[in-house]
């Protein structure tokens, strides 16, 4: 898709799609809860926005300009949350001059709640994430890998539950196999569990034990593959309860989520938004005030582009 018609896309998407719920209306958003997600994958050390020099999506992105652009949504929304699905490290010199600090450091800036790993964030061992980690300001959640045997024991969570205004958002994630894409000695005794076993587990433990009103998985699956290899659509296909599903690895451009329904019913929205920090996914789901069930989703995909100018 060419940049202007993304981003012509991208202005629809602000102004509002209605994805799962019932029609928008001021009744609604007056009576109801809103929450506002945020999320990003695939982040690759781009501190910097692409150089204007022709290319493809120059002048574009940057950390700075994310953060300007968080910072204005956050003073206009009470209830957000900043997420991230993995490879924040490798592509850039940032990286292999500081290994990852000034990425932590960045994202603890702007905010982030909850980040999964994936598989670039092995890029320098497990000695080098042990090493960076307590920059991150942040949980790193996967449910699927066990470091039992290493020495990130223990430095790990599989979901977390945030609370805004009574409703509860149980977040889990979830990281694709490193065997054939990292090298055995940066991940040593790392263990690859099975993603659609350990995310039947979550969606279990997260709607009957923890009472959530709505359940997000961080996923570095990817988004789709021709072949059995498990990916985003076939988690949602295969796995019911999970509500939102935010991708990574393919580094997939979506102007908008697809919803994939189970076969019992249930709805699992996917979305993605590319990779190195170019644009910002945003879904504002509103829960009913007594209920807290679900009324409104809508979705947008925000270009990380000219700064955005706040009082």
């Amino acid at each position: 898709m060419k940049r202007r018609d993304f981003l012509k896309h991208t202005a629809l998407g602000a102004a509002g799609i209605s994805m799962l719920g019932m029609p928008f209306s001021a009744e609604a958003a007056r009576d109801g809860i809103k929450l506002t997600i945020l999320h990003t994958n695939d982040q690759h050390s781009r501190i910097d926005p692409f150089p204007d020099d022709g290319r493809k999506y120059g002048g574009m992105g940057g950390m700075a300009r994310r953060a300007t652009l968080i910072k204005s949504i956050r003073q206009q929304e009470p209830n957000v949350l900043l997420l991230d699905s993995g490879d924040i490290w490798q592509g850039t010199p940032y990286f292999n001059f500081f290994e990852g600090e000034l990425e932590y450091k960045l994202m603890t800036q702007m905010g982030y709640d909850a980040a999964t790993l994936g598989n670039h964030d092995f890029d320098i061992g497990l000695e080098g994430l042990q090493k960076q980690l307590p920059l991150a300001g942040f949980p790193f959640l996967t449910a699927n890998y066990d470091f039992s045997n290493t020495i990130l024991k223990g430095r790990f969570q599989p979901y977390k539950v945030f609370e805004k205004q009574g409703v509860r958002i149980g977040v889990f994630g979830l990281g694709i196999e490193l065997d054939g894409l990292v090298s055995k000695n940066m991940y040593g005794e790392t263990l690859y569990l099975d993603p659609v076993e350990k995310a039947r587990e979550m969606v279990q433990v997260l709607w009957e034990q923890e009472k959530c009103h709505l359940v997000v998985c961080l996923s570095h699956l990817g988004y789709s593959y021709d072949n059995e290899k498990i990916d985003d659509r076939k988690l949602a296909t295969q796995v019911s309860g999970i509500d939102l599903i935010l991708g990574g690895h393919t580094h997939t451009f979506m102007d908008k989520p697809e919803v994939l329904r189970h076969e019992n019913g249930h709805e699992t929205m996917i979305n993605q938004v590319g990779w190195s920090g170019l644009f910002l996914g945003r879904i504002d789901v509103t829960f009913s005030r007594k209920s807290k069930r679900r009324t409104d989703t809508r979705t947008a995909v925000l270009a990380v582009d000219n700064p955005v100018l706040t009082s």
